[in-house]
């Protein structure tokens, strides 16, 4: 197993002190907006929808503007710094449009930094971007297992006093920006920086990379926010408090699975992979629909953690493998915004569905959805990757 580069270990620590604060505030945010501000589920998913198509669209466009300019770095710094000061936002003015603002304020940041800092990250890779994605992720939802937890102490410490955590969040992101400015870019030659634009980006990119992204735009329509997740874990088990605790769960196994599943694809291909994920999720939603007690809740959670490793890091690891360098801004840049548009979508269907018909029915649309995705992308895709 080869070592990991040095930028590598800091990107990851910069992700895993930004998802300790992302993930103070995501957990309770869904339970901040319904039980303390009044917010119906369409407005929680209609939150979470523009939260996602903003980060969307700008990933793709400074994806491409960072394969142009040859350079990464900067667009880390910057986008981190942004998601830090969204960060108390709701604490100082607890309204539902505060939340709004603080969540796309955030998804900004995301959408600057994410295809530069993903492209980084592939180019220090050395025929292991699996084991190097993986890595990261693992790291990034360390953050995630960290923050809940913290967030679950400060409520019962504070009494339940939502505001002050969002405050609070602001420090670990604080320290996650101060780690940004020791970022380097690994620089490209001149004569192989892209000297086009996303649309003609797309028409050069080979039919295996326009194959993965079509279909993981239809599985995306389906993959609403995991905000949904965690309300219905509080309606099976009548408690804020094991709602979080189930979502941590699932984190700890997200992290600890993360990177041994990224080895795992560089040894017997991403796209394996990938579509053991989509099928772990069509299980893991067609059981949040049926099941009813918490245990199996927890079972579920565990499941899901195991997709979210096979498919979140594997799939940048599989695009960075279908493209050279120079084209994996643009490339990650486009699948993330397409997808996030897909989210925002799904989002909205899901909290639409939810409050006219019952939460099953959402659950059961994203099962078999994703159980046909896994199966066209077993039939249609020809990547050996």
């Amino acid at each position: 197993m080869k070592r990991l580069p040095k930028q590598v270990i800091l990107l990851s620590l910069i992700s895993l002190f930004t998802d300790m604060a992302s993930e103070m505030l995501y957990p309770i945010t869904p339970i901040f907006l319904t039980s303390v501000l009044g917010a119906s589920m369409a407005v929680v998913g209609m939150i979470e929808g523009l939260a996602e198509v903003t980060a969307g669209l700008l990933k793709g466009y400074f994806g491409v503007l960072s394969d142009k300019l040859g350079k990464r770095s900067i667009f880390v710094v910057f986008g981190y710094a942004l998601s830090a000061i969204s960060k108390p936002l709701p604490g100082v003015f607890p309204n539902t449009l505060a939340v709004l603002f603080s969540r796309i304020t955030d998804r900004i940041g995301k959408g600057v930094r994410t295809a530069p800092r993903d492209a980084l990250l592939a180019s220090y890779a050395e025929n292991n971007t699996g084991a190097v994605f993986g890595f990261h992720r693992a790291m990034d939802t360390l953050g995630a297992v960290i923050g809940p937890l913290l967030a679950l102490l400060m409520l019962n410490f504070f009494k339940f006093n939502y505001q002050i955590i969002f405050i609070i969040a602001f420090i670990p992101s604080l320290i996650a920006v101060l780690f940004t400015f020791l970022i380097k870019d690994k620089k490209l030659e001149k004569s192989l920086q892209l000297k086009t634009n996303l649309p003609a980006f797309w028409k050069s990119s080979p039919s295996q990379y326009k194959t993965l992204f079509i279909l993981i735009t239809i599985f995306s329509l389906v993959n609403s926010s995991d905000v949904f997740l965690i309300l219905k874990s509080k309606n099976i088990s009548g408690s804020d408090t094991l709602a979080i605790a189930g979502y941590i769960f699932y984190n700890i196994v997200y992290a600890a699975s993360s990177y041994p599943l990224g080895i795992l694809s560089d040894k017997i291909g991403k796209k394996k992979v990938f579509i053991i994920g989509l099928l772990i999720f069509s299980v893991v939603y067609f059981g949040f629909a049926s099941l009813t007690s918490f245990v199996f809740i927890w079972i579920l959670f565990a499941f899901y953690g195991i997709y979210a490793s096979s498919t979140e890091g594997v799939l940048k690891a599989w695009v960075s493998d279908l493209v050279p360098d120079q084209n994996r801004g643009s490339a990650i840049g486009l699948i993330t915004m397409s997808s996030s548009i897909a989210v925002m979508l799904g989002s909205i269907l899901a909290g639409y569905l939810w409050d006219i018909f019952g939460s099953h029915v959402p659950f059961y649309l994203s099962s078999a959805v994703s159980l046909l995705v896994a199966v066209l992308l077993y039939r249609f895709s020809k990547s050996k990757s």
